[in-house]
């Protein structure tokens, strides 16, 4: 039996609550194909377009005068929980259909370790919530002291930072409920950050790549194998272009030299790529593979996705 964490992406999951109730129960069979093939799993997930729409759901309100702003760690833990809900009772349906009705399956709310000193404080470029015209960013950004950007072209919108994860703060009770036999959905949308000052941890406005948390948690239970589960079958050089080449397995000194390439978009397959490596790096026993959705079981034998190892 293989130990797994599998990372589903944010924008896989839809933008409105009853497609993203749809398309969670379309991953949960995948999910359980690879429980049923003997293995343990971990479930981390995305939260791209959900914690942008509860976001600006605040702002609006707040310009309307019906609701407060509402910080950002406590739009992450939203995001966390309605999106693991949805998650763990779509798994748990399909566990029950298939016989399965023994296994239990739980969502955890999440708060993921940053460093204060992490450069990406000092510039944030994670774009967040709704776009607004250059007179509205500016008084915004007097009022509150929040970065905002021009966003190619659409107007501006206030960036974050997208710091780095050290830690788990959960990790005890993660590592236990694992050891009990549970399948965990857990560090949703990179999961809430926290920083650590004085005695206590305390939220911070950032948002932590998914991916980058989801290796972290599959490093801190030991997994055997991480997966990263997005929209292409396998990595690809020179995507979308004539001479488009995939990529079924590569080391990480190849990924790496493929990176320095400049062959991944920074704000989607590299950090993917980045995390994948990150997981493997100096592991002999450990591989990662990105693939999609739809062949997650195929790519778990070799037949799909992109295989990493060190």
């Amino acid at each position: 039996m293989s130990k797994i964490v599998i990372a589903l992406g944010g924008n896989a999951l839809g933008n409105t609550a009853a497609e993203q109730l749809e398309k969670s129960r379309l991953a949960a069979k995948s999910i359980v194909d690879l429980i049923e093939m003997g293995n343990q799993i971990i479930v981390a997930h995305g939260n791209g377009p959900q914690v942008g729409q509860i976001h600006l759901a605040f702002e609006q309100g707040n310009k309307n005068g019906i609701a407060p702003l509402m910080p950002f760690p406590e739009c992450t833990a939203m995001s966390q929980g309605y999106i693991g809900y949805h998650l763990q009772q779509s798994i748990d349906e399909e566990l029950e259909a298939r016989g399965h009705d023994e296994i239990p399956v739980i969502a955890m709310l999440t708060q993921v370790v940053v460093d204060e000193n992490d450069p990406a404080f000092q510039n944030p470029v994670k774009p967040v919530g709704g776009y607004y015209d250059e007179a509205a960013a500016k008084t915004l950004m007097q009022t509150t002291g929040d970065k905002y950007i021009e966003d190619s072209g659409r107007g501006w919108r206030r960036v974050v930072p997208s710091p780095k994860p050290i830690d788990i703060y959960e990790k005890i009770t993660l590592k236990t409920l694992i050891d009990a036999g549970q399948i965990v959905i857990a560090c949703g949308g990179g999961g809430i950050p926290v920083v650590y000052r004085g005695n206590r941890y305390y939220g911070v406005d950032a948002v932590i790549d998914k991916d980058f948390a989801a290796a972290k948690m599959a490093d801190l239970v030991g997994a055997d194998i991480f997966i990263i589960l997005t929209a292409v079958d396998r990595i690809c050089l020179n995507f979308n272009k004539p001479n488009q080449q995939e990529l079924c397995d590569i080391t990480v000194a190849e990924a790496e030299k493929y990176i320095a390439g400049g062959h991944f978009a920074p704000g989607s397959m590299l950090p993917k790529i980045q995390a994948a490596c990150m997981f493997v790096e100096n592991r002999e026993n450990r591989k990662s593979i990105i693939g999609s959705l739809e062949k997650a079981s195929l790519a778990l034998n070799g037949q799909s996705g992109t295989t990493i190892r060190q």
